[in-house]
């Protein structure tokens, strides 16, 4: 399949959207724009902060958004409320324009209660199960461990990592939901995929915005651990 037909969009919260607000430049959050440019179909992939910006973005490149792709719960990535603040984000698009919200099963109540959103409008998915947008199939890969329902799409020779594997470390595990033990068990199971895609995490937290996957199995600590035994050492929880 050809690449110039992949339109994929790495996009920073605070520079390339929400540009000048405060939370958004510090959180340093990543939102995705995947879709065919031969059939004008697109997605998104955790919109916060300021969705309509990136709705305005895709149109901008001459695509029109067909759905929303979340990978977890928190409201740096989809907005809503929690902790004690709000941000804007899924909710708000919506509200402009209709279109499915792919969430994994696990994790529909929650950004059910974050967002508000009813658990009826949200399209629930299980590992495995694949989206297709034009001619591209997005795969979803359930990746329990910094909550419950994370999850990671996986689109041509590209991983949307969420807030599962950074470039550098990974998500935390003591929020609500989070899970060390399952937090090992998707980062082995990232960490022994047969291929090696360009892995794009939920935040810049390292020198480099996106790196191959062969680079991080070697550079990235969290998979340094190969059994639990080594991964509590490391990580405690």
């Amino acid at each position: 399949m050809s690449a110039e037909r992949l339109y994929f969009r790495q996009l920073l919260a605070g520079r390339d959207f929400a540009v000048g607000d405060p939370i958004a430049t510090q959180m340093r959050n990543f939102a995705y724009l995947i879709g065919d440019r031969d059939t004008g179909e697109c997605v998104v992939v955790d919109p916060a902060y300021a969705a309509s910006d990136l709705a305005a973005i895709a149109e901008g490149d001459g695509l029109k958004l067909s759905g929303v792709l979340v990978t977890h719960h928190h409201p740096d990535h989809i907005g809503g409320t929690m902790l004690g603040f709000t941000l804007r984000g899924v909710k708000e698009l919506l509200e402009h324009t209709t279109v499915p919200v792919h969430v994994n099963d696990e994790e529909k109540s929650w950004v059910a209660n974050v967002t508000g959103i009813a658990p009826s409008e949200l399209t629930g998915h299980s590992h495995g199960d694949t989206l297709g947008v034009g001619v591209f199939d997005i795969e979803f890969l359930h990746t329990p461990g910094h909550t419950p329902g994370s999850q990671c799409f996986l689109v041509d020779d590209k991983l949307i990592a969420g807030d599962t594997l950074f470039i550098d470390g990974c998500g935390r595990t003591d929020f609500p939901g989070g899970d060390n033990d399952a937090m090992f068990t998707s980062l082995r199971n990232l960490a022994d995929m047969p291929i090696n895609p360009e892995v794009y995490p939920g935040h810049w937290y390292s020198a480099d915005p996106h790196a191959s996957l062969d680079s991080i199995r070697d550079n990235n600590y969290v998979l340094r651990p190969r059994s639990l035994a080594e991964w509590h050492a490391l990580m405690p929880g």
